[in-house]
């Protein structure tokens, strides 16, 4: 058997003294392109190769899916990597596909698959599946562990019915999607319909309360849960319940959070929950083949209109941390190295950032040389912008022939703005094309095609139900649903109760009754399928 390669020699000195760190806190303040997913990734092979550490004891949390799937990806080939010299004696380049495949299969079901790696929200969503039916809400809510989570839109279709139809307010004055905003900040501040209502004592603060409460109560109806919901609930759940906090605290032993400055006060009362077992984190000292590892930098902090809080991170060392001044902590390591930018952009950056009054001194270095320098252009207004833009590529372009239109790229922060260059680029007949639109999953189709499945896998879902009933036009109207589900919510049962009820069904008119007949038969037969296979 062949030696292991020593991947820590590929990192640099402050990415090792990260990486290499074992048990206790530790704040990495990572600037843009120093290499902090790197640091995240030979973190948990470290782990996991070095101290022996279980791959189901470490939870790393990441801010998007996409990271989440990166990171994956990278601890996967980095462990096929060693497994190649270890078994084989060969570079991961120079074995054949075949053996390749077998060993990312291995690694796969071997350790990738027992890791714990994904967004706050998949990973709440995984531990409700195992401990929702433990919940007890302050309203008498209850879900189940089959339940669903409904996009945005669909809350806000559930808050406009409230506030339109259930409490009959003007929905001027009570604008439904400000209502919903209202209630998305409250749960990411782990407040109440209650607390709402005490830290506002005013008429809105109460309608805010009541239209709260009873979206809770119409999401618990549908046995479905928000993404707000998918972070407060587990945090509820482990203050409530000592058994359950013990069994994840115990779990994981070594969590990993990544671009930290973008955490809200929910999200950290659920790390700090995990990490200290309810404890004060003052008075916790407990770190025996434990650990807490942030990466970020409140220098990128840019979420605060979703409620993200850079403070929490620059209270890691007062939190967790040894709360000794930058040079002497051993709490505390900071990534300077930049691999991304060239010289002249970083100094920009670093002059610019060090205006900022709370933050955590840092200055970025180049690796990649002086580069060109930057050029800024104030314009008078969008057109007179767009106009020096276009002129800029069509100059480039006739000057330098390895140049063409496909080279260049415009970038801007709004859709509305490209109005201004489209009018420009037709003026002078440059082809361009606009990448965007529409995101995958807030694509009509797709969100037709999700809730069907919600509905399969959760019938009591009447949100999904509602947007698959006349999906394609099947003859049912709007006041058809609405007379079914009037039936519901009197009999305070769930809508598909109602239309799978066929004399109940067969009270309305001919035409609608056998056309809901149908849907429900066959949703049922879907049913029947699903459960045939699983």
């Amino acid at each position: 058997m062949s030696q292991a390669i020593d991947f820590l020699s590929h990192l640099n000195s402050s990415q090792r003294q990260a990486v290499e760190h074992y048990c206790g806190p530790l704040l990495v303040i990572a600037g843009a392109g120093s290499g902090k997913t790197r640091a995240l990734t030979y973190r948990i092979a470290n782990l996991v190769l070095t101290h022996k550490v279980d791959p189901e004891n470490i939870l790393a949390v990441t801010f998007t899916n996409k990271a989440a799937r990166e990171m994956k990806e990278r601890i996967e080939q980095l462990f096929a990597e060693q497994q190649a010299w270890v078994k084989h004696g060969k570079a991961w380049k120079d074995l054949a596909p075949v053996e390749q495949t077998r060993l990312r299969s291995s690694v796969y079901k071997n350790i990738t698959k027992e890791l714990w790696i994904g967004t706050f929200h998949a990973l709440c969503a995984r531990i409700l599946r195992f401990d929702i039916e433990k919940y007890q809400s302050r309203e008498g809510n209850q879900w189940t562990k089959n339940f669903s989570i409904v996009d945005e839109s669909d809350a806000q279709s559930v808050v406009k019915d409230i506030v339109v139809n259930q409490l009959n307010l003007d929905d001027k004055k009570f604008e439904p999607r400000s209502m919903r905003y209202a209630i998305s900040n409250a749960k990411n501040q782990g407040l109440s319909p209650e607390d709402v209502e005490r830290e506002q004592p005013n008429y809105r603060g109460r309608v805010i309360a009541n239209v709260y409460a009873e979206y809770q109560k119409a999401l618990a109806n549908n046995n479905a849960l928000d993404f707000d919901d998918l972070i407060l609930i587990p945090v509820q759940l482990f203050r409530q319940n000592e058994q359950v906090l013990g069994y994840w605290h115990k779990r994981f032993r070594h969590i990993l959070v990544d671009e930290y400055q973008d955490t809200n006060r929910t999200q950290y009362d659920l790390i700090r929950l995990l990490v200290t077992n309810g404890v004060e984190t003052h008075q916790f000292n407990d770190w025996n083949y434990r650990s807490i590892f942030v990466v970020g930098d409140a220098d990128q902090s840019i979420y605060s209109f979703r409620a993200a809080d850079f403070t929490i991170l620059m209270n890691f060392q007062q939190d967790f941390g040894d709360g000794l001044p930058d040079d002497d902590t051993r709490t505390m390591v900071k990534l300077e190295e930049n691999y991304r930018s060239t010289a002249n952009i970083l100094q920009a950056a670093n002059e610019l950032i060090e205006n900022n009054t709370e933050r955590i001194d840092k200055v970025l270095r180049a690796t990649r040389g002086e580069g060109e320098t930057i050029y800024c252009h104030r314009a008078d207004d969008e057109t007179d912008e767009a106009y020096f833009v276009v002129h800029q590529i069509r100059h480039l372009e006739l000057t330098n022939p390895d140049l063409t239109y496909g080279n260049f790229a415009i970038l801007y922060r709004t859709n509305a703005q490209s109005r201004a260059f489209e009018e420009a680029l037709v003026k002078y007949a440059i082809p361009y094309n606009v990448v965007g639109g529409l995101r995958f999953y807030d694509r009509k189709e797709v969100k037709d095609v999700l809730a069907y499945l919600r509905a399969l896998a959760n019938p009591d879902d009447t949100i999904s139900l509602k947007r698959i009933i006349n999906t394609p036009r099947r003859g049912i109207g709007k006041a058809t649903v609405d007379r079914l589900e009037n039936a519901a919510k009197e009999l305070n049962i769930a809508l598909w109760q109602i239309l799978s009820d066929e004399t109940s069904v067969k009270t309305l008119a001919g035409r609608s009754a056998k056309s809901v007949l149908s849907f429900a038969s066959m949703l049922q037969s879907w049913q029947e399928r699903v459960e045939s296979t699983s």
